[in-house]
């Protein structure tokens, strides 16, 4: 009997273009002979067709697992996964805390900080207080502004002067009340997948070459101009280090089933910062996630076989959970 899986994608995000180009890598990847892939199309303003999920344990029977490819806003937040455990059905990726976590920039960052994991200086501001002196004041330029929980660099400005900065926390809040100010780290730009629940794994980790100031939402999916490289050019212990630091990463927010972990090593001192952790990675044809785990001997269909795997594993543990008297 084949497993039903149902992928949902689209949703109320900046990313609604890039879960569509994902969600068609993770269909072409399902096995037709193992796999019935029951689709679930969210709209920009959030229309779901051509079915809901009911959020009523028992009352989605023709669903045995749940991949959800939303990423951004009601998607990797948390939200949906809730709605998930309410149906009280399989998914892929991690759970509502971690996702939560792991998709606000802040709360992220103040998490590792908690279990000396290092992380970028930052101030937090929120949309009803945007005082670019006071940023100013606290950070030397170049700095990144970002919407506190958005990704795929949408909303992410690189300032390098006062002009720029009021401009940049104006477009920031336009896409999030809580924006995230960081210092510039002068340097390299590494990504790292994780797989796994309670013993997460590390793939090999890339190297990404933006063709811009910096790796931005054009240069990700427009330009076609930046490069990778798989497996990154550093040393046998920094390598070891940055699959460390993903795991700790990956564990200490709470993470099950997937992530991608970013990172920056800045020049000046050699070391390395966790910059972002994303629980629904990308999976279009240039995405780093199901890239370096096929360079890590895990392609595509067999990433995609475990994920699901992952996710009905993690369902089954959870069905031991007493949740009354």
């Amino acid at each position: 009997m084949k497993t039903r899986v149902a992928v949902l994608y689209g949703g109320r995000s900046g990313e609604h273009e890039i879960s569509l180009r994902s969600a068609k890598t993770v269909i072409g990847a399902l096995d037709p002979e193992r796999y019935e892939v029951v689709e679930i199309f969210i709209s920009k303003e959030g229309k779901w067709s051509p079915r809901h999920i009911v959020p009523e344990p028992g009352a989605n029977a023709d669903i045995d697992v749940v991949f959800p490819v939303l990423h951004g806003t009601f998607g990797e937040d948390g939200t949906v996964q809730g709605l998930l455990e309410l149906a009280d059905l399989p998914y892929v990726g991690p759970g509502v805390l971690a996702s939560s976590l792991s998709m606000d920039k802040d709360a992220m960052k103040r998490i590792c900080r908690e279990r000396n994991l290092p992380v970028v200086d930052h101030l937090t501001l929120t949309r009803e207080c945007l005082d670019w002196r006071i940023v100013a004041a606290r950070f030397g330029y170049p700095m990144f502004v970002k919407p506190a929980n958005l990704g795929s660099s949408v909303g992410i400005s690189k300032v390098h002067n006062d002009d720029e900065l009021r401009r940049a926390l104006e477009t920031a809040a336009s896409y999030d009340r809580k924006i995230v100010v960081e210092r510039a780290i002068q340097g390299r730009e590494f990504e790292c997948a994780v797989l796994g629940n309670e013993t997460p794994e590390a793939s090999l980790p890339c190297e990404i070459f933006p063709s811009r100031d910096f790796y931005d939402y054009e240069d990700k999916y427009i330009l076609d101009k930046a490069r990778t490289q798989i497996p990154a050019d550093l040393t046998a212990e920094q390598t070891e280090e940055l699959r460390r630091l993903a795991v700790e990463s990956y564990k200490a927010v709470g993470c099950e089933g997937m992530a991608r972990v970013d990172f920056l090593l800045e020049a000046s001192t050699g070391l390395l910062y966790i910059n972002e952790i994303n629980t629904i990675p990308g999976f279009t044809s240039i995405s780093m996630y199901p890239r370096m785990w096929d360079y890590s001997g895990l392609p595509l269909p067999r990433l995609v076989d475990r994920l699901i795997q992952l996710a009905l594993e993690r369902h089954k543990a959870r069905q031991a959970t007493r949740f009354s008297l």
